[in-house]
């Protein structure tokens, strides 16, 4: 493998991690054959994305247990292996969701249980061939009455022991992390964040700011909605193992408007040279409180649509309060359509 080439990189929390401005998200390569698949995947295809994006100059990647039970770890460690250890990127997993191994089909359970957190570290250190993980998240808040606290609190215990270098949580509300805070608190957040699911903004973005939480969205594109290459065409031929057939943001009516909003960014884009899915992870970078965006795919083509978004693409005041008035016209959900000029990083509007 070449060298890889560079982008430029930002501090990631409090942490001694610097982390290019875009990752590579893990969640599809994972595959079929569980609750929250993305259908069939070329395993060989899925590992050189992987490659492609680290000689492309991303220096981290995303992926969790629980993405196809186990499968998206393992792909990840078979991408990395034959990488020198100085040119690897970072690796960031998650904990807390899991599965029925009797019933592949069943949604995963929310635990957060001490014992459950350890004997999943275990195995995610096994599964990716490494000693220590770069960053461990609690993917969901547990639903088996395990605290916050002591869920967090594990985590802690982990990173003391050396099996983990940073502590890191998803989907948690500012209560929530709060409660993280009386343990010790956290070094990152993951929590959803597009044109389309914008409510991160309202609070959490500008709580990490003021706290140096680092934050790491995911899903920029909205799982594929804003790539500029979705159609209704392809929302109607989902196959039935992909979980996206499923969501309403996928079917009409609001299919309907989410392809309108992407129609709006057409111009954005082409005014700066690039594509609609590099504006997308753009616009969450021009976010106070974010510091970095995950962004997935499945083959190595589909990094060059959003690279762009970590250097290259810089959109403008006039390119955000174009894209504020087509999500207003447009968009779904609640939340700030773009951060406010005259306070950052605490007045949204």
């Amino acid at each position: 493998m070449t060298a890889p080439e560079s982008l430029p990189t930002v501090r990631l929390g409090r942490t001694d991690m610097s982390v290019t401005r875009v990752g590579f998200g893990a969640w599809a390569i994972g595959g079929a054959g569980w609750a929250f698949g993305w259908g069939a995947q070329d395993d060989a295809e899925a590992v050189e994305a992987i490659r492609a994006a680290v000689r492309s100059g991303v220096n981290w990647i995303d992926t969790a247990a629980v993405y196809g039970l186990g499968h998206s770890e393992e792909l990840v460690a078979r991408a990395l292996a034959d990488i020198p250890a100085d040119e690897r990127p970072y690796v960031f997993t998650k904990c807390g969701l899991v599965w029925d191994e009797s019933d592949f089909s069943r949604p995963p359970e929310r635990v957060g249980a001490p014992s459950s957190i350890r004997a999943e570290v275990e195995a995610s250190l096994r599964r990716l061939r490494t000693e220590r993980i770069d960053l461990y998240q609690l993917h969901w808040p547990p639903q088996d009455g395990t605290s916050i606290a002591d869920a967090v609190g594990t985590l802690h215990e982990l990173r003391a022991a050396g099996k983990i270098r940073a502590v890191g949580v998803s989907n948690l509300s500012v209560g929530q992390l709060e409660e993280a805070a009386t343990v010790g608190g956290v070094d990152v957040l993951q929590p959803p964040f597009s044109m389309i699911n914008r409510l991160a903004a309202t609070d959490l973005l500008p709580y990490c700011a003021m706290r140096d939480i680092g934050v790491i969205v995911y899903s920029p594109m909205q799982s594929g909605l804003l790539s500029g290459r979705w159609s209704l065409e392809r929302s109607q031929s989902l196959p039935e193992d992909d979980w996206r057939h499923r969501s309403p943001e996928f079917v009409r009516p609001a299919l309907d408007r989410n392809l309108a909003l992407v129609d709006a960014l057409r111009p954005i884009a082409d005014r700066n040279g690039t594509t609609v899915a590099a504006v997308a992870v753009a616009w969450t970078l021009s976010f106070d409180g974010v510091t970095a965006a995950i962004v997935g795919a499945r083959r190595p083509d589909q990094i060059e649509a959003w690279l762009p978004a970590g250097g290259e693409v810089v959109l403008s005041g006039g390119d955000l309060d174009e894209i504020a008035t087509a999500i207003e016209r447009h968009g779904a959900g609640e939340g700030p359509a773009r951060q406010s000029p005259a306070l950052p990083g605490s007045a949204l509007v």
